[in-house]
């Protein structure tokens, strides 16, 4: 175990190299190594890997060990060569044809949380989000930064949605929401300066629209309450690429609704889900979205509150708090405990407050009018 003293440098070591461990696993994301591996009949060798991914023999070997070490690759000798093959979590979270693949969200965090990550001093300075910084571009406007062009805002889009393959099923069920007939989005993906065109015709039945326009978490709302349509709400060019880039599910009744939840009349409805939503604003604009909320939704109705939970006294767990200083760097808002929810929905005007309690990387709070 060592002395104190050494026990105290490994953690300060292993801290300090936490960016190069993040490096790995990006590099060999966006190298295809795991895809690779998963298509491959056996282990393959370092220069067999090479030289299906274009790359250096030496960097790969190097890379490969690396990722052997973190428990990302399994490594066997054969005939004194190292093999290399997938382990269980990088089979289930790192090929792109996994049903829970992660591929898009660690692309997204390599390529831009990653780098706006690198200006964090800065951002405690001042005190607000560093894309000026990281990518040259205002962020007064935070989803006009946010989808600065359209390779980023898909990158984005698919991020979120390998979110709601791990989450998304658990989260819809942590309250029974088929007592809530009509239940509507208001997804995170808006631009809060822009006034976007409704819909012309409302759904000819009750309609369920969720988070995350790609439709992963529509989904997993169609497969526990498959008597609803769903409908999706979010900014027209998101609405837009969703349809192009984006496959709805088979035989699902999904549409979709183009809308500004700061400045467009809400739809009116008998529960609203925000999923991670809230975190992305400060108090005063989570005040104003909620209020406006209160005022659309129906009598007995609700809404339902999805995110990253803080502990009572803000100081963890640790995943949620580095989540926090994520949206420092990346938005204008915070992650929050669910005493500090509680009472925006309270004073919003909502009453009957239950936390979820599960206490996942996600949870749930709903609230009723």
């Amino acid at each position: 175990m060592g002395s104190p003293e050494d026990q105290a440098f490994g953690l300060l070591s292993e801290y300090a190299n936490g960016f190069m461990v993040s490096q790995v696993l990006f590099a060999a994301c966006d190298l295809g190594v795991f895809d690779l591996l998963a298509q491959a009949p056996e282990p393959l060798g370092a220069a067999a890997v090479a030289a299906r991914l274009g790359t250096s023999g030496h960097g790969t070997e190097l890379l490969l060990d690396a990722c052997a070490s973190l428990r990302l690759l399994a490594v066997e000798t054969q005939a004194g060569q190292a093999a290399y093959a997938n382990t269980a979590l990088s089979a289930a979270y790192l090929v792109s044809a996994s049903p829970t693949s992660q591929l898009d969200m660690l692309r997204y965090l390599g390529r831009t949380t990653y780098l706006c990550w690198a200006h964090l001093a800065e951002a405690v300075r001042q005190g607000r989000n560093q894309y000026g910084q990281a990518f040259g571009v205002p962020s007064g406007d935070l989803f006009a930064a946010v989808y600065r062009s359209e390779g980023e805002r898909l990158r984005f889009m698919r991020a979120l949605q390998d979110v709601w393959r791990v989450h998304g099923r658990r989260l819809m069920a942590t309250f029974d929401l088929s007592t809530f007939p009509v239940i509507c989005d208001l997804g995170g993906e808006y631009l809060p300066v822009a006034r976007a065109s409704r819909c012309q015709a409302p759904p000819r039945r009750p309609a369920l629209s969720v988070p995350g326009c790609s439709g992963a978490l529509a989904r997993e709302c169609l497969s526990l309450y498959p008597g609803c349509q769903v409908t999706v709400f979010d900014l027209p060019e998101v609405v837009l690429a969703a349809k192009t880039h984006f496959s709805p599910p088979e035989g699902g009744p999904i549409g979709f609704l183009a809308g500004d939840f700061f400045k467009d009349p809400l739809p009116e409805a008998d529960l609203y889900i925000l999923a991670r939503v809230l975190h992305d604003w400060t108090d005063q604009a989570c005040s104003q979205l909620l209020a406006r909320v209160h005022q659309a939704c129906r009598a007995g109705g609700g809404v339902l509150v999805v995110e990253s939970l803080l502990d009572s006294d803000g100081r963890g767990p640790l995943p949620t708090q580095l989540y926090s200083l994520n949206m420092l760097v990346q938005t204008e808002g915070r992650e929050r405990t669910p005493a500090q929810y509680h009472a925006l929905l309270a004073a919003a005007g909502f009453r009957d407050i239950q936390d979820g309690g599960t206490r996942g990387l996600y949870d749930a709070i709903l609230a009723r009018k």
